[in-house]
């Protein structure tokens, strides 16, 4: 995500290139243009935070595989926007002392915070509000994501990260494991959206459902094996007055029999939202969708990062023009492709 988020940043009209963080020590001096198979562009990649932290800049858009709140709070406090991949999608939801230390970083270099991608991002956050457009009442909001990480060729994010090809009792919502971590950044959206829809949460909750493989199988990063788990349900549901008003529904697998007992929404992501009228939408990422028998599947997979990459760096303006302070997605200006189809010209 990161390196696509480079590359559209130096091929956005809008946008100036400052510099660039790494966090490996073999990228470190290397131009900007080289990490993104750009043509130079003068700019070296620096690895220290200190020193990133000096440049002038309007925004950094931050990608990093392991976020760091203290990292992003030093960025607002030293005057640069921040919008964020791997999580505060809406920080009003953080842990209070957690929330204040961001408020205070904002205020202090009159900044603001925002975090986008796909999902976590356009789906749960954008696109139901661009929908809520047609309604007259809103009665309950389900958003459902099914996905088959089989073709996902990131062994750390698949086996370390989310615990697939592990034994059940490992992969649990344990304290301080990325998975807990995980189950907290989609409760960021029912937050924002109950908020942006005039509604009042009592509470939130998750459900963990873990399946295990019949036999053993390859899968593009790695192998599952028998009686490890294959396939992960994660059931988000908010709750006001008693009554679910925001679901979010995971249906995530890798490989293996699609579970008979699962919901069966269309592949990617279902957007529904019951009142007056009900409206529904189904969303996908793909690298084309008129010809895609013309592109490999590497290039499909590629295009969901290029997705969560583009929708940060196009929402730079946006967060750049608002007021200082967290930012949900109702609160910006509509942020849309920078380019569009001048690269075509």
């Amino acid at each position: 995500v990161g390196c696509e988020a480079l590359k559209g940043i130096l091929l956005h009209p809008e946008l100036e290139l400052a510099g660039v963080k790494v966090y490996s020590a073999e990228k470190q001096g290397v131009d900007a243009g080289q990490l993104c198979g750009m043509p130079n562009t003068g700019i070296t990649a620096l690895l220290s935070t200190e020193d990133i932290l000096t440049i002038d800049a309007d925004c950094v858009v931050y990608t990093p595989n392991l976020a760091s709140l203290d990292e992003v709070c030093a960025l607002l406090s030293s005057g640069k926007n921040v919008v964020c991949s791997p999580f505060l999608f809406y920080a009003e939801h953080l842990p209070p002392e957690d929330r204040a230390r961001v408020r205070e970083a904002c205020q202090r270099g009159n900044t603001s915070v925002y975090g986008s991608g796909i999902h976590p991002g356009f789906v749960g956050m954008v696109l139901p509000l661009a929908m809520s457009g047609m309604s007259r009442r809103i009665d309950k909001l389900v958003i459902s994501e099914k996905a088959d990480w089989a073709f996902y060729n990131s062994p750390k994010v698949m086996f370390d990260n989310m615990r697939f090809g592990h034994p059940p009792q490992d992969v649990t919502l344990s304290p301080g494991s990325f998975l807990a971590f995980n189950g907290e950044l989609f409760k960021d959206q029912i937050v924002m959206l109950a908020k942006a829809f005039g509604t009042t949460l009592d509470d939130i909750t998750l459900e963990h459902e873990v399946l295990t493989a019949d036999e053993s199988y390859d899968v593009m990063a790695g192998r599952i094996e028998a009686g490890t788990v294959y396939a992960q349900r994660f059931l988000w549901q908010g709750i006001t007055n008693g009554e679910v008003t925001f679901e979010i529904d995971a249906l995530w697998t890798v490989g293996g029999q699609y579970p008979a007992h699962w919901p069966e929404p269309a592949h990617g992501w279902t957007v529904t939202l019951e009142g007056e009228p009900s409206l529904t939408a189904t969303f996908s990422s793909m690298a084309s969708v008129l010809d895609p028998g013309s592109r490999s599947l590497d290039d499909h997979i590629q295009a969901s990062s290029i997705a969560t990459a583009m929708q940060c760096v196009n929402s730079v303006p946006a967060v750049c023009a608002a007021e200082p302070g967290i930012r949900g997605a109702f609160e910006l200006q509509p942020v849309y492709s920078g380019y569009g189809m001048r690269s075509r010209q």
